[in-house]
Parts: structure tokens; sequence; C-alpha cells
């Protein structure tokens, strides 16, 4: 029995002690538990130098770069800054990338390639491939959208237009008998004459349907005239075959021709010929068309009239070769027959004015093994080089640009217009290029400094030579001295120049607007060129904002926001790979992303650039305190009215503003918003000061007073502790030890 009691006494004390060690812990997590401020980061301060509370201990360092920042919001305009002398900058060029291998690219597009994409296109991409993307020749003429046949229907018949079922004809008749009459030739191609009876039309031309009527009615009828017209044109049915873009059966005008036909169908296919065309009618090929001879020649003699039942044939593509570079038509050409090289650039327009005589280079596959490359001189090779050497099937000849002189001088710093201008070494002055870049501006400098580099056999040596501009352009030939090819000539300014800076101050001053201020110009000097301020001014709430803080706060928040990033992600995998269970690692994924939308919120957080400051009235008074600020480019100063209230906000049960009262402390202000919340955290309680500063007040025990303006923010208790979870731990961990000393008691038995 003895036994018994010490066993449980034991396990009670064992559990006694756990629990206080347990509630001792909890304590102390509860005392750092995390809080938030309603309404997010919008009431984080904007000023200050106290360190807001209501964040977590690892995130304490944000606020010393937030108390400026807020989210972002339509800022006010600032007024169109002076102009200001810039110096131009040469910025290295930006090769475009080419198209995806194998996609073909537009005439236009392939033009405007450069040399460089060139060779990074012939050194890097399979032959094959190249041929793939230079544009066919002639394919664009069918890839726009196909324009109506309606127009076609209007074109004035020709003697030689066939008739056949579906015609409209149109007979008037004047003289001894009258009359007008549309009559269409039947299915079975005859045509009722209205009072002179039936003919057979079909297969007659125009021409002899005409004399045809004409006979017919003169057996009837004398002394009259007559006049025969086509009416209503019939449509014919033909067919687009072979390697068309779109074959298939197509329903046309019957003065439609090959042409038509091909557009109306897309035309060619990427394996269809543009040069082996074929008509053919009742088994019977009756034309053979090449494209080329309308595109180049505007040669449309075999473009023949269809007829119903037609069958149009595109046969495959041929032998392909490609002409790039320094040509009017680069692109992909379709041969015949042997053409020699000479030949294809006239296909391909002709070199262009900027063509290289001197270079010609021919990628060929030889015997359909390997590829090589075939180099050679137009001018030394001659015409009669271009008419012999035939290209062959796949070739692709490439025609080089001229080599660009560069022999130039560049000339920057206030001239009228600064870049790089021709010369002729040793002989150009340097009073030349100035006069050509426009001339001097007004705030430029008498002096100059011109770099040259000389080529020697151990390397270059750059010599830096100092100019007398005023001199120079007087003709003194100690400083108009002979430019040399790529002499860089710098013309200064004068000493700290500077056209004029703008500041803007707005509220309750006399005279707001936008100022112009010079160089060491301070806060004071501002207000009392704005008049002083007004009966209303609020000193204490003015509002001082600055370009250059503004962006130093900005790259503060993003450096921050990257390395919580690191750090979340670094926390993240540690949580997880410490999971004893499924449930454990879905909790710590669940609190990666809260933690991830809260880096989110901050990454839109926007610094608006505000310094704290203390004016004082007069403004004399402000003169050689910190606060009297140099001013500089785009500063902002806005002086608001005299504030009436007391804002309170945050865990509060009205949260809402009151009219201010003197001596009274943020405890007042508190019990006439309701009291706390159930979930305020009031130890943590801080007020956010009308300068923008922030002081925490919730463990003072004589709190100050509050002045207009301020507002009391109440944080939010928020636990990070599941509490369910915890204490589904602590009972295991109870269970266990009590088993654990059972056990312990059992072993003394």
């Amino acid at each position: 029995m003895y036994r018994e009691k010490l066993k449980f006494v034991l396990i009670l004390s064992f559990i006694v002690v756990f629990m206080c060690f347990v509630s001792f812990v909890l304590m102390a997590q509860a005392q750092e538990g995390v809080t938030s401020t309603p309404g997010g980061p919008a009431q984080i301060p904007s000023g200050g130098t106290g360190q807001a509370p209501g964040l977590p201990p690892s995130l304490q360092n944000i606020q010393n770069i937030l108390q400026n920042a807020a989210p972002e919001a339509p800022a006010p305009q600032p007024s169109e800054p002076a102009p200001q002398v810039e110096v131009e900058a040469e910025t290295p060029a930006v090769l475009a990338p080419l198209p995806e291998v194998g996609e073909e690219m537009t005439p236009e597009a392939f033009s405007a390639l450069t040399d460089a994409q060139l060779d990074q296109l012939f050194l890097s991409t399979p032959a094959s491939q190249v041929m793939r993307m230079l544009p066919r020749f002639g394919l664009d003429f069918f890839r726009r959208a196909p324009s109506t046949f309606a127009p076609v229907t209007a074109v004035p018949v020709g003697p030689d237009y066939v008739i056949g079922p579906g015609d409209e004809i149109r007979i008037s008749l004047w003289g001894m008998v009258e009359g007008q009459w549309n009559v269409a030739v039947d299915r079975d191609g005859n045509l009722n004459l209205p009072r002179a009876g039936v003919i057979g039309a079909a297969g007659m031309t125009f021409s002899q349907l005409q004399d045809a009527i004409k006979k017919e009615y003169s057996r009837y009828y004398t002394d009259f005239d007559l006049n025969v017209t086509m009416g209503q044109l019939r449509t014919i049915l033909v067919y687009v075959v072979g390697n068309a873009r779109r074959p298939g059966a197509y329903t046309v005008s019957s003065l439609a021709t090959l042409v038509n036909a091909l557009v109306v169908s897309g035309g060619p296919n990427q394996t269809g010929s543009m040069r082996n065309i074929h008509v053919r009618r009742n088994g019977e090929i009756v034309t053979t068309f090449d494209m080329y001879d309308m595109l180049l020649e505007g040669d449309t003699s075999k473009d023949i009239r269809l007829m119903p039942g037609d069958v149009i044939f595109i046969g495959e593509v041929g032998p392909l070769v490609g002409v790039v570079g320094n040509v009017k038509r680069p692109g992909l050409y379709e041969i015949k027959e042997r053409v020699r090289l000479g030949e294809l650039i006239d296909m391909a327009g002709g070199l262009t004015g900027q063509s290289f005589k001197g270079r010609v280079q021919i990628m060929r596959v030889e015997n359909r093994q390997y590829l090589t490359l075939l180099e050679g001189d137009l001018d030394t090779l001659g015409a009669d080089f271009l008419r012999k050497f035939a290209v062959q099937d796949a070739d692709i000849v490439r025609l080089f640009p001229v080599a660009r002189s560069t022999r130039t001088a560049r000339i920057t710093g206030p001239v009228a217009t600064p870049g790089e201008y021709a010369i002729e070494p040793g002989v150009t002055k340097l009073s030349e290029v100035i006069k050509r870049a426009g001339g001097l501006s007004y705030m430029a400098s008498n002096q100059a400094e011109l770099t040259r580099v000389i080529v020697t056999q151990e390397g270059p040596v750059t010599q830096h030579l100092h100019i007398n501009l005023e001199k120079a352009l007087g003709g003194d030939p100690q400083n108009d001295i002979p430019l040399e090819m790529n002499d860089y000539i710098f013309v200064r300014t004068v000493p700290e120049w500077d056209l004029y800076a703008t500041v803007t101050i707005s509220g309750e001053v006399k005279y707001p607007g936008v100022y112009t201020v010079k160089k060491g110009e301070t806060l004071s000097d501002l207000i009392e060129r704005a008049g002083g301020y007004t009966d209303r001014a609020f000193l204490p709430g003015a509002i001082f904002t600055r370009e250059s803080v503004r962006e130093s706060q900005q790259r503060g928040i993003e450096e921050m926001v990257q390395r919580l990033e690191r750090e979340l992600y670094t926390a993240s995998a540690a949580g997880t790979a410490s999971s004893l269970t499924t449930e454990d690692a879905r909790l710590v994924e669940l609190e990666t992303q809260q933690k991830s939308r809260m880096l989110d919120v901050l990454r839109q957080t926007r610094a608006t650039g505000r310094v704290v400051i203390r004016l004082e009235d007069p403004p004399t008074l402000l003169k050689k305190t910190p606060y009297d600020l140099v001013l500089e480019e785009g500063d902002r100063l806005h002086i608001p009215r005299e504030a009436q209230t007391v804002n309170v906000a945050g865990n509060v049960l009205n949260p809402s503003s009151f009219i201010y009262e003197p001596y009274t402390t943020h405890q007042d202000y508190i019990e006439k918003a309701g009291g706390y919340g159930r979930t305020a955290d009031r130890g943590r309680v801080y007020v956010l000061k009308a300068d923008g500063s922030a002081m925490r007040v919730g463990n003072l025990k004589k709190p100050p007073y509050l002045e207009r303006g301020d507002t009391v923010i109440v944080p939010e208790k928020i636990q990070v502790v599941s509490d369910l979870r915890m204490t589904r731990d602590i009972v295991d961990i109870v269970y266990k030890t009590a088993i654990s000393a059972a056990v312990v008691v059992d072993a003394f038995d």
C-alpha cells in the first residue's frame, strides 16, 4: 500500500514540475508574439527615429527602412524640369535575336539583318536550316489576302470570248422593228432569240455569236440596226492540285485567268514550284506557266483564260539557290536550267550601291558529302567569270558590303551636335570639326581635352592634349592642331555648371509654387522667398520629400526583400527536412506560403522619400540648425493646415478620430474609442507623431501628453504557434513522461 502511494506521489510531482516548465515556455513565447498593425503596410510610419513595435525579432531591421515608405500611390506631379545639358553617351549596339531555326523569314525581315547577324546565321546554323529560313522569291505575292473577282466581271468582253451555258446576252433592235431583250444561254447551249427562233450558241466566240444573231434576224426583218452585248457572265469550276497551298475546286468568273486561280488558292506551298505550272484541258497540257516571267519582266503572255473543268497542276520545286547580303532582293531563287553567277545576281535585282566587289562567298554542298565555302574576288575574276561560273542546287551566294572607313574623330561636350565626323588625317583642323558640330554652346569652357592613341610596336600609347579653344578658333597653330584618326575631343563646360534647380513649396505659405534655387540655398531661404507662413500653418505636420532619399529607401526595401526571401527559403527547407510526419511538412508548407504573401506585400511597398524635419516660426530661427537643409533638384515641402483631431486606429472597439484636448494621454483616447479589443497587444501600443516620427508608449508608467495630429496605433496580438498543435504535443509528452515515471518507480520495488 505504501509503495502504491509513493508511486502515485512521484508521478504527480513529475507532472506538476513538467507543467510548470511548459507554462513558463508558453509565457515566454507569448511575450514575443507577433503583432500586426491594422491596414497592413499602409500603417507603417512614414518617418521618425524610433523603432515601431509589432514586428517579430527577425523583421525588426525592416522598420528602419520602411519608416519613410508607403504603398504606391499617385504622387503630385512636379513641374517640368529645367533643361539640362547632357553629354551624348555612346551605347553599344544590341544584336537582335535571330528567328528560330527552320522558321521562314519575311523578305523585309531578312533584308534588315545586319552583317553580324548574317555571320551568326552562316557560322552557327546548318546549311539545310539556312535554306529553310531564306524567303522564297515570289511567295509573298500569294501570301496577301486575295482581292474579290467582282471587278473582273466588269471588264469588256473581247471578240475571242467563248460563249457557254449561263452567259447572259443583251440584244437591242431599232429601226423598222424595235425591242430590247436579255436572254441567257440554257444548259443545252441554245439561245432562244425573241421573234427569230433558236440558235446553238455554246462554243461560239463572242464575235461569231454577233454575226449569227444578225444573220438570224436578217431572215425576218430588213432596214434595222442591231447591238449585241454581254450581260451577267457565268461562273466556271476549275481545279488546283499538286503542290498548292490550298488545293481544291474553285468557282471563278469565266473571265478568270491562271494567275487569278493561283492567287485565290494561295499559290505554291513550300515544296511547290513557281516555274513549272501546267494547265491541263481535256487531258492535254495547253500551257506551261513561269511566274518568274511575270514577276521579273511583267510578261503575262502565257497567262491564259481558264475554261470549265481546267486542271491547274503545280509541280515540285526545282533546284533552289540562295542569295544574301548586299543585293536588292535577297532570298531563295528557283532555277530551271544552268544559271551563271552573274545571271543569279541580276535575278536578285543586282548589287546595291554599297556592295563590295572584292569578295563573294559561296556555301556549297560537294557531292552530297560535305559543306565547303568558296571565296572569290569579283573585280579580279571579271565579267567573264560571272558569265561562266554556274551555280548549283543548294548553293548560297553571299555578297558583302564595302568596308566602313574609320577615319573619323569624335567630339563630345557642350557643342550643338556632338558625334563622329569624317576627317582627313593630318589635314583636317580642330576648328573645322567644331564648326561642323555647330559651334560651342554658351556654357562651354575655353578649355578642351584631346585624347589620341598612337600605335607603336610595343603597344598603344595614349596622349592627353590640353587645348585652348579660344586660340584654336582664332587659328593659333599651337592649339588648332591637325586631327588624326580616332581622336576624341572633349569640350569642357564652365566649372560647376548647373543651369538651375527647381523645388516646390505648397500648403500654408503666402506664395506657394515652383521656385528655382541657386547653389547653396537652404530650406529657410525658400520659406522666406515664399512669403513665410500663413496664420493657419501647422508646422509640426510639415512634409518634406527628396528624390535622392526616395531612391535610396527604395533600394533598401528591395535589398531587404531579397534577403528575407533567401532566409525564408532556407528556413522552409530546414523545416521540411526536420518534419517527422506528413502533417508537419504540410504545416511548414502553409507557413511558408503565408510568409511569401507577406513578402509580396513588402515587395509592392514604395518609398516616399520623406525626411523628418522641424520648422520654426519665423523662418529665421531655422537658420544654422541641422534642419535647415541645402535644397536639391526636385525637393518638395508641404505645410498643412493646423490639425484639430487625434486619430485612434487598430484593435479598439471603435477606431475613429477625436477632437484634440490638451493634457490628454493615449489612454484617454483609447477609452473614448471604446477601450481595447479582446486580442489587443497593450504592451506594444505606439504613437505616430504628426512630423512622421514614432514613439512607443505601451509600457510607460507616465505616458506623455498627445499633440494635434497624432495617431494612436493599437496592434493586434497574433499567436505564432498553433494552440491545438501544442496541446496535442504536450499531452503526448505528459503521457510518455508518466509512463516513464511509473517504470522508474517499479524499478525500486
